[in-house]
């Protein structure tokens, strides 16, 4: 890391002074306490914190998530909006996993009620979501079945029979971003993403079966209808090989086109365009199809789950409560009203592992939580708690509406396939009464619990910095893993 000036703002955020001799444009806002104000120092993510404050027509600051560690151009927890005029997007400060994210789902039973057919469900489960690396799913699409879907998003599901029209009342954008043009997404994408909706993937995609067992905020916590004992659902994934293709196909496309309109960039991995560039326009369609992509992804495999848990206890999903709470993306830009100080104006949000945070009253809220702030979903991994949080007004003037999205990594996966043996965790993990289903002893070993920051001191970071309130604490019960 550099010799940056940090200055700190209060215990839960410090400021990168702005250093006009590095091209920076606004200062860095790096949410943390000192322990993770350090690492992220030693893992040089707050070198990519800076050279992001130095993209044109940032507004603010180059913002920082308490989970930050280093990613492709930004860093993952990165968060930065842009002016629409003299702004850019940039494929590397969403990701390659477009609108990778996570479904919760709440049931009306009760640990006592599931606690002996855990493992007859993660079995039924297992056998009924695929996963893994590549995995192709049960459904087959031709191109035109695909346009479909990436023009119709969750809609398409649902006319065919994969969940409830109401989901979409609790899913990003109602379940469609209705800027998707698939004439924007390349043959290549289309040839992955026909084969693989409906699939979880490998990696830190999970499907979990929780059970809540603290709550923090009754009010909020009765509003969402979640009580201490109640079994939750939460699914983890994102686009697959679709949205990995329209990444690479844009980051090439990007590379061109910095050079083409003259932006001086300090990192190739943040190749950009003007927001009001043909190429812009582009990627912002093809992106949107991704994120389309992804919720439908998430649908199926929640219709599935709903089968799987009607399947073991032998009652309709309706009859077992299986409704959606909320559904929200954690690699995504978005165009998006905020406040900055002369009213309400239209910016690009970029969030890269960061997840959206909107405070109580905002339009873009369901109604049901208008009250409360938007619904944030903050999950942890295998042997560790997740969280259900609520968007803040806070989170609205700090962070452009953001929050942390995981705990972050602390440990590369090939140093974790080469100090963690996957069969030792998993039997450390079913000791402690976690059911694991994996498909790979390696897999499972790169995300091992120690190869991640503590979550609930991430957590702790973003309720006391304000970017999210705590609701509820969830533990995992059963994991299902690629």
């Amino acid at each position: 890391m550099k010799d940056y000036n940090i200055k700190k703002i209060s215990d839960y955020k410090w400021e990168v002074e702005t250093d006009e001799s590095l091209g920076m444009r606004v200062p860095g806002i790096i949410f943390a306490n000192k322990g993770l104000l350090e690492h992220a120092g030693n893992e040089n993510a707050i070198d990519q914190v800076v050279n992001v404050s130095t993209l044109p027509g940032i507004l603010e600051a180059s913002f920082a998530m308490p989970d930050i560690h280093p990613g492709y151009g930004f860093p993952i927890g990165g968060v930065a909006a842009f002016d629409m005029e003299e702004g850019i997007i940039s494929p590397g400060g969403v990701g390659f996993d477009i609108s990778c994210g996570v479904r919760a789902m709440r049931t009306s039973l009760g640990l006592d009620d599931a606690g002996d057919r855990i493992r007859d469900l993660m079995q039924v489960l297992s056998y009924y979501v695929p996963r893994g690396l590549g995995k192709k799913g049960r459904i087959k699409l031709s191109v035109n079945d695909m346009r479909k879907l990436l023009s119709e998003g969750v809609d398409w599901a649902v006319k065919r029979g994969y969940g409830w029209e109401e989901d979409a009342r609790f899913i990003e954008e109602k379940g469609c971003m209705d800027t998707a043009d698939p004439d924007c997404v390349g043959k290549t994408a289309i040839e992955r993403g026909s084969t693989q909706v409906g699939t979880l993937g490998s990696g830190n995609h999970f499907l979990e079966v929780q059970v809540i067992d603290n709550i923090y905020d009754s009010r909020a916590a009765d509003i969402m209808d979640l009580e201490e004992g109640q079994v939750i659902v939460m699914i983890h994934s994102g686009s697959r090989g679709f949205g990995h293709q329209v990444c690479s196909d844009y980051i090439g496309e990007m590379q061109n086109a910095y050079h083409k309109y003259n932006i001086e960039i300090p990192d190739r991995q943040l190749a950009c365009a003007p927001l009001s560039s043909p190429e812009a326009k582009r990627y912002y369609g093809a992106m949107a199809c991704a994120v389309n992509y992804a919720l439908v992804n998430r649908q199926c495999l929640a219709h599935w789950t709903r089968e799987a848990f009607e399947k073991v206890f032998q009652k309709s999903a309706e009859s077992l409560g299986l409704s959606t709470i909320c559904d929200v993306s954690h690699n995504i830009a978005r165009m998006e009203k905020h406040d900055i100080g002369r009213g309400p104006v239209d910016v690009c949000v970029h969030r890269k592992g960061a997840t959206r945070s909107y405070g109580p009253g905002h339009p873009d809220i369901p109604e049901l939580f208008r009250d409360i702030g938007q619904p944030v979903i903050i999950p942890g991994d295998m042997g560790t708690n997740s969280y259900i949080l609520s968007g803040t007004s806070d989170a609205m003037e700090e962070s452009f509406g953001s929050t942390c999205h995981g705990a972050g990594r602390v440990m590369s996966r090939s140093k974790a396939k080469k100090t963690i043996r996957g069969q030792e965790l998993k039997e450390q993990l079913e000791s402690n009464g976690i059911i694991i289903m994996a498909d790979s002893m390696q897999g499972l070993a790169e995300e091992a619990p120690q190869a991640y920051k503590d979550i609930a001191e991430v957590v702790e970071v973003a309720n006391n910095a304000g970017l999210s309130k705590k609701v509820a604490r969830l533990r995992p019960l059963g994991v299902i893993k690629g």
